[in-house]
């Protein structure tokens, strides 16, 4: 097997979705601005139910889309935002299985302005890509 299966999966349309952090232990979101500005709101719920804002450290990092390096990014609650800067056009923040409140499993990312894919990391069991589970409530 290889990375898709055994190390991660993928949700390439990932704005919007309610992602189950059941069969990983992290998830990570990588936006990229498409209008000048990325507004990435995070949200945490019961099986895409009962949401509410996911307040917890991120660690956000932005970058140039292409090359450069990732500089840390300032802590900004349940939204972050990648507004105005003409060289980092790119963001990455991850949020811990562990991260989310008594009972709640899902992570939702809503992006304004950009593209966001979601990437599960640390499978809790490895599969064939065919064989993974549905990834979205």
């Amino acid at each position: 097997m290889r990375g898709l299966g055994r190390v991660f999966n993928v949700i390439p349309a990932a704005s919007g979705v309610h992602i189950p952090l059941t069969n990983a232990s992290a998830i990570s979101f990588v936006t990229y601005e498409d209008d000048g500005t990325t507004i990435a709101t995070i949200k945490e719920s019961v099986d895409g139910a009962s949401e509410q804002a996911l307040d917890c450290d991120v660690y956000p990092h932005k970058a140039p889309g292409v090359g450069g390096t990732w500089t840390a990014m300032a802590e900004q609650d349940d939204t972050l935002a990648l507004g105005g800067d003409t060289t980092n056009d790119c963001m990455v923040f991850t949020v811990d299985a562990s991260q989310l409140s008594d009972g709640f499993n899902c992570v939702e990312v809503t992006v304004d302005g950009g593209i966001c894919i979601a990437l599960l990391h640390d499978l809790t069991t490895g599969r064939k890509p065919a064989n993974l589970p549905r990834n979205v409530v």
